[in-house]
């Protein structure tokens, strides 16, 4: 999968550079998502894609010593492999800023997971559906640590699989949204961070109609009149 990217957030700028858009001094709401997966499901290429500023990476080469501990057979083609963490910026108005961080997908860096989903709001688990079981682990841990998340399958080409298929190969709670998507395409990466936030909206009225309800309830038992005690 080649993952160059368009980026039409880019202007041209004098001596061929290019300018894009700062972040506002208003900006003083930050909200973190965490884009996790298997190794090379396209974590970076999607924060690339998204990103309204270039983003920061950790990309470096891999060598011969990586032979035998990264398993490449299912993505022969690639060189470079992130070794701490992705970081891009959306602006999504004058005051509120997205911070995404996409997480390294090799074993020996997964101790850098547990941090990176500190403080987040909610997370994309974005697989292959060719090599499903890469992700089990991205999906243990946000449910171990009660983190929000979507499953987001990237194109990859190959065998058709149905939704009701991934989702039994992954064990998904039915109320976990999966979403198809094009890591290289700007707009099906805002489609999977829209997919994300709706989920999050649902999740929060319903808890705020559970805590309504219990709220409620109470207040209704409390002002239920005790029957008299009776002499004896």
């Amino acid at each position: 999968m080649d993952s160059a990217t368009s980026d039409p957030r880019a202007t041209p700028a004098p001596g061929g550079a290019t300018e894009r858009a700062p972040l506002a001094r208003t900006a003083d709401n930050g909200l973190k998502i965490v884009i996790v997966g298997g190794f090379g499901v396209g974590k970076t290429t999607m924060v690339r894609s998204v990103s309204d500023i270039r983003p920061l990476n950790t990309e470096e080469t891999m060598t011969l010593a990586g032979r035998g501990i990264d398993d490449r057979s299912a993505v022969p083609g690639k060189t470079a492999t992130t070794v701490a963490f992705d970081f891009g910026r959306i602006s999504l108005d004058e005051r509120t800023v997205l911070y995404l961080f996409g997480a390294p997908g090799q074993e020996r860096f997964w101790f850098l997971w547990d941090r990176l989903f500190s403080g987040t709001l909610g997370a994309i688990v974005l697989v292959d559906h060719r090599r499903l079981a890469d992700s089990w682990y991205a999906i243990d841990r946000l449910e171990h640590h009660g983190t929000p998340f979507i499953v987001a399958r990237n194109d990859f080409g190959g065998p058709p699989y149905t939704s009701a298929e991934v989702r039994e190969a992954l064990d998904l709670d039915p109320h976990v949204p999966l979403v198809d998507c094009d890591a290289r395409s700007r707009e099906s990466s805002k489609g999977v961070l829209i997919a994300l936030v709706e989920h999050l909206q649902r999740l929060a009225a319903g808890t705020a109609t559970a805590a309504t309800a219990a709220g409620a309830a109470a207040s209704a038992a409390a002002t239920v009149p005790t029957a008299p005690e009776t002499a004896t």
